[in-house]
């Protein structure tokens, strides 16, 4: 059984080198001029991670920038080689004159994230079958009971879970997205939120998550994974 690196832990190995831990996984994102620089960029990531690479990374390809995601696929969790994995990359990647380094301004409106849909529900049994059906979603690898998240097997859609309701709510709107970003950003993330109109909810478990809303009282949550290791 391969040992489950802590979030501090894996957060803390390669944070100087650009990479952000988002929801069981590792995150960068490189900036390039051209779709095929981008390509070169993955190329090059790919060839650093050797055999490992379908088993470990993806790469999300753009004219602007590459987004390069690990995470054992066998596992659905990060695991050692992930570590190992990353700093190969980061020192690839250096080797072209560019860095694994979330950008914000200059042209990026965000760096790296990752989004979940959240249901609320009574049984969330009944619930979960349709929504699996209706998504064309499947189970997370090690993840399969009644109750546990569904994915897109193709990784194009964010994930849902569902939330245990302990009475029902009608008048709580009873789908909120939570918005996945780097522990760093956070802060900035929600002043940005509060200026467009938002309120602050709660703050009961910040930094795991806050809970805010709009002006109608729509809520979503900016989390991290800060305030979640026991």
């Amino acid at each position: 059984m391969e040992r489950t690196l802590s979030r501090q832990e894996a957060s803390d190995a390669v944070g100087d080198q650009g990479w952000r831990f988002l929801l069981g996984t590792l995150r960068t994102s490189v900036p390039v001029g051209s779709l095929a620089e981008a390509a070169q960029v993955a190329a090059r990531a790919v060839e650093a991670c050797g055999d490992d690479a379908d088993g470990h990374l993806n790469a999300d390809i753009r004219p602007s920038r590459v987004v390069l995601t690990l995470q054992s696929a066998a596992h659905a969790r990060l695991i050692p080689r992930d570590l190992d994995l990353a700093h190969r990359i980061s020192a690839a990647v250096s080797e072209t004159g560019r860095r694994t380094e979330p950008e914000i301004g200059a042209g990026s409106p965000r760096s790296v994230q990752m989004i979940e849909i959240a249901i609320d529900a009574m049984d969330i049994a009944a619930v979960r079958p349709f929504w699996k059906a209706i998504l064309g979603y499947a189970d997370e690898a090690d993840a399969d009971g009644p109750e546990d998240p569904i994915v897109d097997p193709v990784g194009q859609g964010p994930a849902l879970w569902f939330q245990q309701m302990d009475r029902p709510r009608p008048q709580r709107n009873r789908i909120h997205f939570d918005i996945c970003v780097p522990h760093d950003e956070a802060p900035g993330r929600i002043e940005a939120a509060l200026a467009a109109g938002g309120r602050l909810v709660s703050a009961d478990r910040a930094p795991a998550f806050w809970v805010l809303a709009d002006v109608e009282g729509n809520e979503a949550c900016v989390t991290t994974w800060q305030g979640r290791d026991s």
